[in-house]
């Protein structure tokens, strides 16, 4: 292939976006090209690196072929940037999205190394919600109608009627009649800013990982107690360092899903599946003894939260804490049962949703904020999204604590935010997360597959595909030099054969599919 370098025109320059792909597709490289970009194509800001490729021989570590990336189209390597965030790359978090939905689904029926058995699993899907921080716009339809809730038309009831609610302290109506529609923009929005207690829904949203962690512990330990009163032997672990436990014949395994909603609150969607313990390999996935039930798993679900809070650490604006629990709303409903409300496909979907979104429900989208930047998001004066930002500044300023009372106080000679010194600290690095640092979608040890094997199956696949040698491994000596596209009419181009190959595929599918589907009709 040709080194020669490319004339390549620039966005900044008085050149339209046709006038770039007439360019490059009409350049001798422009096939080479294409396949060259086949990694990163419909990716919106590629990773560009230059450096040296190595094929070694997997067997004796010898080195078969090496390549510049000089001898390549553009000079450079393009790799997909992988955000999940639809926002700001719709074609890697459609990656992401379908590999999240395999690891939700994998765990509810199997497959990929997961034992199909677990599909006989008693599982739950419970969803945590936050408390109330104060009254804020909603829509609640009373009783649908429609047949579909994507599409739901139904008429709400009104936001807030209140005939006797009068005007807050601050002078504003506490009640709304208003029938809001589904985009309404003043849904999330509280009926009075200064009333809504922005510093405890940060606080909030940055302790509901700990709260969450404490939750599954008193779950565990609730069905532990059952099995207990219930005469269910404990079960004894040896180690692989040969030290024996004991421990409770069920455990529960779960996958979590963290979705921002309009009022900036967080709250989780969580799979509970209910699991064994074998003795002989507590690694494995068997079914929970006979003694507890599924009704048994809702129930500690249910005590469990009500049970759990936790008390945050002084501060000097608030200094007894923030009590951190969750809201009233407790929902848990049964997957894959006879009167089940769910099925697993329809679970795994809505999760997968949720995992490619953050703060995009509150109207809000930024990179990690800094002193430069945070003046152009944070006002105390501002509107809801301005004002949270504020409070995760404010709180998460420098402070430490004073050893003879035990108070923490604002140190104005500390420069630097040390988590050891100041739990707040974090509020201030998750600032444009509106407090929340937690990952968006996690799940226990053996709940199922993990997103690094089902990227390196796929990596596995694409080299299978290129016909690449299976005893060949690729090494690459890269460094970063730059990310998106070098035009936009390369963007148009890359993206444009990635939607076309993504087609394809999605239509030989349904054709297999329908082949099958006839084969059976026939059998």
């Amino acid at each position: 292939m040709s080194t020669t370098p490319l004339t390549i025109y620039r966005p900044g320059l008085a050149v339209g976006r046709d006038a770039q792909v007439l360019h490059r597709a009409a350049s001798p490289e422009f096939s080479g090209w294409l396949e060259h970009t086949r990694p990163a194509g419909g990716c919106a800001r590629p990773i560009r690196l230059t450096g040296t490729i190595a094929a070694v021989d997997r067997n004796t570590g010898r080195i078969t072929g090496k390549l510049h990336t000089d001898a390549r189209p553009d000079r450079a390597l393009y790799k997909a940037c992988g955000n999940r965030r639809e926002s700001v790359c719709p074609d890697c978090a459609w990656v992401y999205r379908g590999d999240a939905c395999q690891v939700v689904c994998r765990g509810l029926t199997g497959g990929k190394g997961v034992p199909a058995s677990v599909g006989r699993h008693p599982v739950v899907f419970a969803t945590f919600t936050a408390p109330s921080f104060g009254p804020v716009h909603h829509r609640h339809v009373p009783r649908h109608t429609c047949r579909n809730r994507q599409r739901c038309d139904c008429r709400p009831a009104p936001c807030r009627a209140r005939s006797n609610a009068g005007t807050c302290p601050h002078g504003r109506p506490a009640a709304c009649f208003a029938r809001h529609d589904a985009d309404d923009p003043r849904l999330g929005r509280p009926l009075c800013l200064d009333c809504y207690d922005h510093d405890h829904q940060v606080v909030w949203n940055y302790f509901s990982g700990e709260l969450w962690r404490r939750t599954k512990q008193a779950a565990d330990r609730r069905l532990a107690a059952l099995c207990r009163k219930r005469g269910i032997p404990f079960v004894q672990v040896v180690s692989a360092s040969g030290k024996v436990r004991w421990v409770p014949p069920v455990r529960v395994a779960h996958g979590k899903v963290a979705e921002m909603q309009r009022r900036a609150a967080v709250h989780f969607h969580v799979l509970l599946r209910l699991d064994g313990v074998d003795p002989d390999d507590p690694d494995a996935l068997v079914p929970p003894p006979a003694g507890i039930t599924v009704d048994d798993l809702e129930d500690a679900i249910h005590a469990a939260a009500r049970q759990i809070t936790v008390t945050t650490p002084a501060h000097p604006d608030q200094p007894e804490g923030w009590l951190i629990a969750w809201g009233e709303q407790v929902d848990v409903r049964r997957i894959n049962t006879a009167g089940g409300e769910l099925t697993d496909g329809k679970v795994a979907a809505y999760l997968a949703k949720y995992a490619t979104k953050a703060t995009e429900a509150t109207g809000h989208s930024s990179a990690r904020l800094t002193p430069a930047t945070v003046d152009d998001y944070a006002d105390p004066e501002g509107d809801h999204v301005a004002r949270l930002i504020d409070a995760c500044w404010h709180l998460g300023r420098p402070t430490h604590t004073d050893m003879s009372s035990g108070a923490a106080t604002v140190d104005d000679r500390q420069d630097s935010l040390d988590a050891k010194s100041n739990i707040y600290g974090g509020l201030r690095r998750w600032a444009h997360m509106l407090g929340f640092g937690g990952h968006f979608l996690t799940k226990a040890r053996r709940y199922s597959v993990t997103f690094r094997l089902l990227r390196d199956t796929r990596a596995t696949y694409r080299r299978e595909e290129d016909d690449e040698p299976a005893d060949t491994i690729t090494v690459g000596t890269l460094t970063y030099i730059g990310a998106g596209w070098l035009t936009e009419g390369d963007a148009l181009l890359a993206n444009t054969a990635a939607r076309q190959r993504r087609e394809s595929r999605r239509i030989g599918r349904e054709e297999l599919a329908h082949e099958a589907w006839l084969l059976g009709a026939a059998a």
